[in-house]
């Protein structure tokens, strides 16, 4: 079963322009529908000079994959002397799975020294980030992506983003559908226009590609709002199927793909104060046959592309329009589309979470060698010289690299006699080995946050590896230093790290303090909860340390942090940690 079974070109109902016209449209949706096919006006504002884009071009420009913003760190010093904000760009990478090949990661590298400071960011959608990029260096960062046979087309943006697998190479039939079936996703789901090749890679216009250009999938006006899809089976959950917008969970009876469950409705982000958004994961809802795949997830694209909310976009994620009009509506609603009736999800097996690190056997005589990378940033410093690491290992082996949902790196297809070889050169560059670094470090995940990140309200990745190492200690004293937990940073409640499916999740609050979240599940079926509100920095690892105590005497066997946590009222977690209930 290497190969896909032929799977009919799925053509979903043509774009209906809106459920509600009478409710009016966001000013987004307004310049996607003006956008001459997301062209706009970004041919002409790229020999503009250092000056930024308008807004305009600011969101047209994420679904050719990058985002305009500043840096924060030099905003207010620049003001004060009358200069304009420092403008820069992150440019990403859609990479399917995760899976490169050693020359496409060369090649990567290759654009960091050039044109990203140095640094490669690996993202929890199994991307690329480069930041700090300047708009003279854009257009040719853009299309040096494109020559190592990537883009970063449809990266970010309205449209579906990068399609996530399960990350291990193993050689069975399981793993191998899942990266095939990632790559036919991302292919068969990118935007049609042909803007993307005109801007940045030089393409000259073909008669016909006028304003009437419509996308066969997307229509006019593209998606409501961002579209992510994941793919996994129940035996390795590293992507967090359960949110994504569509979840795809295949199941196997054996090497027998039986087929799919999809669950929808998943996302994370939210908004501090407004109780009308809110972390959702998906559900469970229908089930369809392996040759079926491509032509149900048109239809779930096709249905929210029709029905999502298109006049306030904080409520124009899939995740409410599955709640606001009910599971049998969306079901019915699904199969018009799909053409035909659709069965219920089957019964799956509980999820796990296996621990990609270190040497893994792939079943082909070849091993896999996974690498712990904090917050995903790979870059030299005087006490870690990781990117060196990298390419040395890359150079000298050509591996095939996978980046993770987790935001660490699979070094794949290495034989057994280069084991000693790649441990030897990451121990030269000062990389610590993943059985040298505690659980918690190893799952820990941070978004950017400052100073890159528009949103971000407060710190992230840059007290990540304070605030862990607080942590540990605080584990340590408690004599659980070895609990595999769950713990996710970000700097804005977006949820790009996925705090609200994390164990412990920690939250940019204000630019003073936190909110702490818990009762999570470390598989991924189950949203934590906010228990404290606002936390300053100093004192988090405090906060929680009488309640890493407490759960180590009170814990029956094999008891999760999260699941003890989730057992407990807020109320009781508040007083073990001296806090007043909120």
């Amino acid at each position: 079963m290497d190969g896909h079974a032929h799977i009919p070109a799925a053509s979903p109902p043509a774009e209906r322009l809106s459920p509600n016209p009478a409710k009016p449209l966001s000013e987004v949706e307004h310049i996607k529908l003006g956008s001459d096919g997301l062209r706009g006006t970004l041919k002409q504002q790229l020999t503009d000079g250092d000056k930024p884009f308008d807004e305009a071009g600011y969101q047209l420009l994420k679904t050719h994959g990058t985002y305009q913003g500043y840096d924060r760190d030099s905003a207010t010093e620049r003001k004060q002397k009358g200069l304009d904000k420092e403008w820069e760009f992150m440019v990403r990478a859609r990479i399917p799975g995760g899976k490169l090949t050693w020359d496409q990661y060369l090649a990567l590298d290759d654009l960091a020294a050039r044109y990203g400071a140095g640094s490669l960011r690996i993202t929890t959608r199994q991307g690329i980030q480069f930041h700090g990029i300047v708009k003279d260096d854009l257009k040719s960062s853009i299309a040096g992506i494109n020559a190592a046979l990537l883009t970063t087309l449809a990266a970010c943006g309205d449209v579906v983003r990068n399609v996530t697998a399960t990350p291990a190479p193993i050689a069975d039939a399981a793993h191998r559908r899942l990266q095939e079936d990632a790559r036919l996703l991302s292919t068969a789901l990118l935007p049609a226009t042909r803007a993307y090749h005109e801007i940045w890679l030089g393409e000259e216009r073909v008669a016909g590609n006028g304003p009437d250009e419509t996308d066969p999938l997307y229509g006019l006006r593209y998606l409501p709002r961002k579209f992510k899809i994941g793919l996994a089976t129940p035996d390795d959950n590293s992507v967090d199927v359960l949110t994504n917008d569509l979840g795809i969970i295949a199941l196997f009876e054996g090497d027998k793909l039986l087929g799919y469950n999809l669950a929808l409705g998943g996302g994370l982000g939210m908004t501090h104060n407004k109780p009308n958004t809110y972390p959702r994961l998906a559900t469970p809802l229908a089930f369809v046959g392996p040759d079926e795949l491509l032509r149900a997830v048109k239809a779930v694209v096709a249905l929210q592309r029709d029905h999502g909310e298109r006049g306030d976009r904080r409520h124009a994620r899939l995740k409410y329009l599955v709640d606001d009009k009910g599971l049998p509506w969306i079901k019915a609603t699904l199969a018009e589309y799909f053409g035909a009736p659709l069965e219920d999800a089957r019964p799956m097996p509980a999820f796990r979470v296996p621990d990609h690190t270190g040497w893994h056997a792939q079943g082909d005589g070849r091993f896999y060698y996974g690498i712990s990378i904090a917050s995903g940033r790979i870059r030299d410093r005087e006490e870690m010289r990781l990117r060196a690491a990298l390419r040395r290992i890359v150079e000298a082996l050509h591996p095939t690299p996978i980046l993770t949902p987790t935001q660490d790196i699979l070094l794949a297809d290495l034989k057994a006699e280069n084991r000693l070889l790649v441990e030897a050169i990451l121990a030269e560059h000062l990389v610590p080995l993943p059985h040298r670094l505690t659980p918690v470090s190893r799952w820990a995940l941070a978004c950017p946050a400052l100073p890159s990140c528009g949103l971000a309200l407060n710190e992230a990745e840059r007290i990540r590896p304070a605030l862990i190492g607080e942590i540990e200690n605080a584990l340590a004293l408690a004599d659980i230093a070895d609990e595999r937990i769950s713990v996710r940073i970000t700097g804005c409640p977006n949820g790009c790290a996925r705090p609200y499916a994390g164990e412990i999740g920690i939250v940019g609050r204000t630019a003073a303090d936190y909110a702490i979240f818990l009762g999570g599940d470390f598989e991924g079926t189950r949203l934590n909860r906010r228990v404290f509100d606002r936390v300053k920095l100093a004192d988090i690892a405090g906060t929680l340390a009488p309640l890493f105590e407490t759960f180590a005497r009170e814990r029956v066997a094999n008891q999760s942090f999260g699941d003890w946590c989730h057992a407990q009222s807020n109320d009781r977690l508040l007083g073990l940690a001296g806090k007043l209930a909120a």
